[in-house]
């Protein structure tokens, strides 16, 4: 029997190993947004922009959105603010209207998702004005705050040809308590260590609930996302279908985050079950695209042949299919598998040591203690059954340990980097958000967990931060400049205008 467990955990272990090695080219996006992000540079077009928001019982919050749509620097006349009041019972939708946004009402309890309330808009736009009308949509929840040059910023991106744009989501109350600053976090931590990199190599970075803009044609068949977590299938599936996602390190909004421990776990719920689903809709479409692209690896994405020379043709081919496999490792729940194989190990271990009485010895250890006993010329291995597991559970410990510690370096590490765009917070807060921080990771992974067996449905996450941008951008010192990449020769070009 010893034998058959021993031969189970080194084949679990051996998957384990051959699925964690395929995420270590992820490394190089850490070091590189330590240093680099993509730049654009000014815009020679301003676009016509159709920005949607799908809001439910936001009545507190949408009319400081819209305004900071209003109050952004770039032409109004290119820019329409569609808002849907779905299954509303305040006066959202009034409150969208007096402040210049079109809104259209919806009521069906049925579909709730947000994924359906933009379905439902894109089908009214698409027959009162026709999709092509705008060159780009943006979408945005009813919490949003625009930074003042955002638009401006995104537009460059645009009109350097980019299709799909993410962009740099800050949080309007990092400093609420533990769990907003974790959601803080979270955010910050995908740009610096995946967006940023992801730009420079010209891949696609994963898209993010909110702050996204993407062209027309993206609309043509209408907008197919409509599962827990619309953004993850979107992602996903642009990719498959040839897609670039850029992101923008200077295009800049602000959102809340939830300050209760109930409501952040039901949004983690439902972030969970929604990229089951994701995975279960788009996972064999990216991963059969790494090897059959049907010929969509010799076109460029407008479906023209990509021209000679020969390299290029090879590079172009290469990158699309490991695009695909880049979005896979995002699509795919490493975590849950490797919180699976952690249980089952361990109780085969402790089933191992009750049967058999044998030693469990340095093989059985996490590497950072095994190695540590190593070092010190120590054998923690005894002769009896309890001896072994209180070794076992010694060890796992100590890995958990570890575990802890690298998420307080995140944390620290996003607060070193990012700390011009982070709220001035006394460092005893700071050093508490930090130890902090690893408990909403572990909120994540507990969640996906629960996500398996359990039915979720789409609740709303109430908004109470009622902040106008320019309190906010007063309240962070933050007041509007001129971006760091226009300079005084590009300020002077003369900027067509597309109407």
């Amino acid at each position: 029997m010893g034998t058959i467990i021993n031969l189970i955990i080194k084949y679990i272990n051996f998957i384990w190993n051959f699925l964690s090695s395929l995420y270590d080219f992820r490394k190089i996006y850490k070091y590189t947004g330590v240093f680099f992000t993509r730049k654009f540079k000014k815009a020679k077009k301003n676009h016509k922009y159709a920005i949607l928001v799908a809001a439910r019982n936001e009545a507190a919050v949408i009319g400081n959105m819209i305004d900071s749509v209003k109050k952004n620097d770039y032409p109004q006349e290119l820019v329409e603010v569609f808002v849907v009041a779905d299954n509303c019972t305040d006066n959202t939708a009034q409150v969208a209207r007096e402040h210049g946004a079109i809104c259209y009402e919806r009521f069906d309890n049925l579909r709730r998702t947000k994924g359906f309330a933009l379905q439902y808009m894109v089908e009214l736009i698409r027959r009162d004005y026709g999709i092509e009308t705008f060159d780009g949509y943006f979408i945005f929840d009813a919490d949003n705050l625009l930074k003042r040059d955002y638009l401006a910023r995104m537009n460059e991106s645009f009109d350097a040809g980019e299709k799909i744009v993410t962009s740099y989501r800050n949080t309007k109350n990092f400093d609420d308590n533990w769990i907003s600053a974790s959601y803080g976090i979270h955010w910050l931590r995908t740009a610096r260590t995946e967006s940023r990199a992801r730009s420079i190599f010209r891949l696609a970075t994963r898209i993010q609930g909110t702050g996204i803009l993407f062209a027309s044609e993206i609309l043509r068949d209408g907008w197919k996302y409509t599962g827990l977590t619309e953004d993850r299938a979107f992602c996903a599936d642009a990719v498959a279908n040839g897609y670039k996602i850029s992101f923008n390190n200077d295009a800049q909004f602000y959102d809340e985050q939830p300050v209760d421990i109930k409501m952040a776990m039901r949004q983690r719920l439902r972030w969970s079950k929604g990229h089951l689903q994701a995975l279960v809709e788009t996972g064999p479409k990216l991963l059969s695209h790494i090897f059959i692209t049907k010929g969509l690896a010799n076109k460029d994405i407008d479906g023209n042949p990509i021209p000679n020379p020969l390299w290029k043709r090879i590079f172009y081919n290469l990158r699309l299919r490991f695009m695909s496999f880049d979005m896979l490792t995002v699509v795919f729940p490493l975590s849950l598998v490797s919180s699976f194989r952690k249980i089952t190990v361990y109780f085969l271990r402790v089933a191992l040591i009750l049967g058999t009485g044998k030693v469990i010895g340095m093989s059985y250890a996490p590497g950072v203690i095994s190695n540590t006993f190593k070092f010190l010329h120590l054998d923690p291995s005894f002769s009896t059954p309890m001896q072994n597991i209180f070794w076992l559970a010694f060890f796992t410990f100590g890995w958990t340990i570890s575990t802890y510690l690298s998420g307080i370096f995140t944390a620290a590490y996003v607060y070193l980097f990012e700390h011009k765009r982070i709220k001035k917070i006394a460092w005893y807060k700071k050093i508490w958000f930090c130890m902090t921080f690893p408990i909403f990771d572990l909120i994540g992974k507990l969640t996906l967990i629960i996500a398996l067996f359990k039915r979720i449905e789409w609740d709303p996450i109430a908004h109470i931060a009622v902040k106008s941008i320019d309190e906010l951008q007063i309240e962070l010192g933050d007041t509007y400049e001129e971006s760091e990449n226009s300079s005084e020769e590009e300020t002077e070009e003369k900027v067509e205008i597309n109407l």
